[in-house]
């Protein structure tokens, strides 16, 4: 949520990028790895939902290690500037001796790193998205300011976040289609189901959705993340075809409902939770 200290600048922010936006269309912005983000925005990693899945599996000591490497590396291509260099020497210098000299690091980062963190940060509200194939796990998220300006991270097993600024809903709804119907096999429409909540976890499950279930090669997870979470959609994508299940309230399971989908209705349904309205 936004800080209401920076309620003000942060519209303004909003409305020069969404202007900007507004003559280029989306595009790409950044990217950036686990450990280059925590040097950038170390309280980011308990503040904001998205994972790190390479520094979670990083010990105390390693983890330390990467993130001097990553410094350098922000530094050497230009992501950040450190402006006191003279005085960090000063101290590396000095290690060792009793003199007690510390600094802290006075970065200062690009517009387009800056855009991505502040972006990130300061949403309404999100689409978070989960792809699981045989492969590992694929995250990402939609951090929705307006219908003209949603920034799309998408991160990599290996822990690399793809920035993405979108000037259309429909551009973000295209990017999150490709993850949950990666080999484009969503292509007709078949009957609605309506399900029970138990029917999701015993027998009584109807056979063709069981049958999608058992076969899937990509598993979807999608759901609104806001003061009161939205809805939540899955998504089971088999060599054939798409089935999407779709629960109104994950907090109170109703409402849920199963079929086949077509390209159409997929990215219909993605659209929908793009454009929840904020709780």
């Amino acid at each position: 949520m936004a800080n209401p200290e920076l309620d003000i600048e942060l519209d303004k922010f909003r409305e020069l990028i969404g202007k900007a936006l507004a003559e280029g269309g989306t595009q790409p912005l950044i990217k950036l790895t686990d450990e280059e983000l925590a040097v950038l925005d170390p309280s980011a990693l308990e503040d904001v939902v998205v994972p790190t899945p390479h520094l979670a599996t990083l010990s105390d000591e390693q983890r330390e290690w990467v993130l001097g490497t990553a410094l350098r590396s922000l530094v050497s291509r230009g992501a950040v500037e450190v402006a006191n260099i003279a005085e960090l020497d000063t101290v590396l210098r000095s290690e060792g001796t009793e003199s007690g000299l510390t600094a802290d690091v006075d970065m200062r980062v690009t517009p387009e790193v800056s855009m991505a963190l502040t972006l990130r940060r300061t949403a309404s509200r999100a689409l978070a998205v989960e792809q699981q194939t045989s492969s590992g796990t694929v995250t990402a998220f939609v951090f929705v300011h307006s219908p003209e300006l949603m920034l799309i991270e998408q991160v990599t097993g290996g822990g690399m976040h793809i920035f993405t600024l979108a000037s259309k809903v429909r551009d973000a709804a295209r990017i999150v289609q490709a993850l949950v119907d990666p080999f484009g096999m969503a292509d007709r429409d078949g009957k609605e189901l309506q399900l029970d909540p138990s029917a999701l976890t015993t027998d009584a499950m109807d056979k063709s959705l069981a049958r999608v279930i058992d076969k899937a090669l990509v598993v979807g997870q999608l759901i609104v993340l806001a003061d009161e979470p939205g809805p939540l959609l899955t998504t089971y994508a088999t060599d054939r075809e798409v089935w999407a299940v779709n629960v109104d309230s994950p907090q109170a399971p109703t409402g849920i409902t199963a079929q086949a989908v077509s390209e159409r209705t997929l990215a219909e349904y993605i659209t929908k939770l793009i454009k929840q309205p904020t709780a």
